[in-house]
């Protein structure tokens, strides 16, 4: 190995002996040794030679409210089976009053309970029983029949669907029954029981795919009915070019209802125009309203023939 060179003295110190050289070289390494010691510890404490922490999967959304567990209901068709032991496997039918028969434990509450909570409660009567010492059940739900609700009225199936998960939505359940027909109104009338009382409200069907929608709050919960009612329609008839049935569109003007029905004839006439509506009390008013004014469901507008 080759020498280390010594520090050079500086000019005015006077001279020393060799013993005095040799402490002074050994203080001063053993001081780069510490200065250098230090900063392979600050290098090796630094964010480049941190040790990677646990790694966590994030879903998205995850961070919001937890999703509620389907509970099992009357007449809902579940497979249980204990690893290791297949002659404890059973498909079978909750009743009404939400029992299943199992053996050994005999008849066995699981109505209104969760997936998690039933594969628990007979696993601790399987190990209390001393019959399986460490069960471990599995439950699957092969027929939802305890939790449905029904859309009617203007959609493509109409029926009741199953509510398999806790929490199907208003836009899920249209998409079961095949969505809305073109002769559908863009409401929904959603009606059932919330707390105890009978609840109905009407629901803007687009409205909730606007930007600040609450589509997610539109949770449905078991017998809850879901009605679509017809499109609204307002009618046309006199001097156009295409009478009848119309489309009533959000906020439709006379104007555009005459567009719609091909604009007037050779001999009609914007001038004279009459809106026939029908009032609460069942009675018909005739107006006379402007081109900008917007139209109701069931109006019907005569278009006169010009004078001229």
């Amino acid at each position: 190995m080759g020498r280390l060179a010594r520090p050079m003295r500086p000019a005015a110190a006077g001279p020393k002996t060799e013993g005095g050289a040799a402490a002074a070289w050994t203080v001063r390494a053993l001081a780069s040794a510490v200065l250098l010691g230090c900063g392979m510890l600050s290098l090796a404490s630094g964010p480049a030679a941190a040790q990677p922490g646990p790694s966590v999967t994030t879903v998205p959304g995850a961070a919001g409210a937890a999703v509620p567990e389907y509970r099992l209901g009357p007449g809902d068709v579940v497979r249980i089976t204990v690893y290791q032991n297949p002659d404890l496997t059973l498909e079978t039918r909750l009743t009404e009053a939400g029992l299943v028969s199992y053996p050994l434990l005999g008849s066995v509450m699981l109505g209104n309970l969760s997936v998690s909570a039933a594969e628990q409660r007979i696993a601790e009567g399987l190990r209390n029983g001393n019959f399986v010492r460490q069960p471990q059940v599995t439950l699957a739900v092969l027929q939802v029949r305890g939790h449905q609700v029904s859309v009617l009225g203007q959609v493509n199936r109409p029926g009741r669907y199953p509510l398999e998960t806790g929490d199907l939505r208003l836009t899920d359940a249209l998409a079961l029954a095949g969505g809305v027909t073109p002769g559908g109104s863009d409401v929904a009338i959603l009606m059932g029981t919330r707390d105890g009382r009978p609840f109905r409200e009407e629901i803007d069907v687009p409205g909730l795919f606007a930007p600040n929608g609450r589509d997610r709050v539109r949770l449905l919960r078991h017998g809850d009915t879901v009605f679509i009612d017809r499109q609204p329609l307002a009618y046309i008839y006199g001097e156009v070019q295409r009478p009848g049935p119309m489309r009533l569109e959000r906020g439709m003007t006379l104007m555009q209802a005459l567009a719609t029905g091909g604009g007037l004839t050779a001999r009609g006439t914007e001038r004279g125009i009459r809106v026939h509506r029908r009032a609460a009390d069942g009675s018909t008013a005739v107006l006379q309203p402007g081109l900008d004014e917007r139209l109701r469901d069931g109006d019907v507008v005569f278009v006169r023939e010009s004078l001229f």
